[in-house]
């Protein structure tokens, strides 16, 4: 098994060398297992198609950016306020510089997220529950006043979904994304902060 699971990354990595020079659709599978140095009759043994190979790509990508963000949840010593803050920018900061070093990616990345719409759900579903761990922190410090930390989550993360695949919705610069997602941030954490009780009473008055 172990065996298995080498030549299987062993495949991945070579495709995401072609990948990245040709792209997703001037690249055959037989290309692929030529620079596996196996038969094409091998290498379907370890994926079906190209898009089995390009999922998985995506799968490891979501994985490796869900633990960068983790870091930022279990930093130490920072209000749930900027925590959130952070985490949301550097979600943006990540997967933009991953686009922006190969303009390949995007092209695998609307063929998976439309043929293999599963794959980007998992994805977003574990960084949404790391969102929620984040509001669940806040909750606990006084910061936030949030019912339900879990549809909080997915309500901020769809409000930002344009920062998440900044160059699938949009052509702006870097700068540009930031100053946005920044406001966006701003007017979500405003919602989220705990309000003193006069001021609630007098709201509901």
């Amino acid at each position: 098994m172990k065996r298995h699971e080498e030549i299987k990354q062993a495949i991945i990595t070579a495709a995401k060398d072609r990948l990245s020079r040709y792209g997703y659709g001037k690249t055959t599978m037989a290309e692929l297992a030529s620079d596996c140095k196996m038969s094409a009759g091998n290498l379907y043994r370890y994926f079906m198609s190209k898009l089995d190979i390009a999922e998985e790509i995506a799968r490891q990508s979501f994985l490796r950016t869900a633990e960068r963000l983790r870091e930022v949840v279990r930093r130490p010593d920072i209000p749930a306020v900027e925590r959130l803050r952070s985490f949301l920018l550097e979600q943006m900061q990540i997967t933009f510089q991953e686009l922006e070093r190969d303009q390949h990616w995007i092209e695998m990345a609307e063929i998976v997220a439309r043929e293999r719409p599963h794959v980007a759900n998992e994805g977003l579903a574990r960084v949404r529950s790391l969102i929620a761990e984040i509001l669940a922190m806040g909750n606990a410090t006084g910061e936030f006043d949030i019912e339900d930390v879990n549809f909080t989550a997915e309500m901020i993360q769809s409000a930002t979904f344009k920062f998440r695949y900044p160059q699938l919705f949009t052509g702006l610069a870097l700068d540009k994304l930031e100053r946005e997602a920044e406001g966006v941030i701003d007017l979500l954490i405003d919602g989220l902060r705990t309000r003193p009780k006069a001021l609630v009473k007098a709201d509901a008055a």
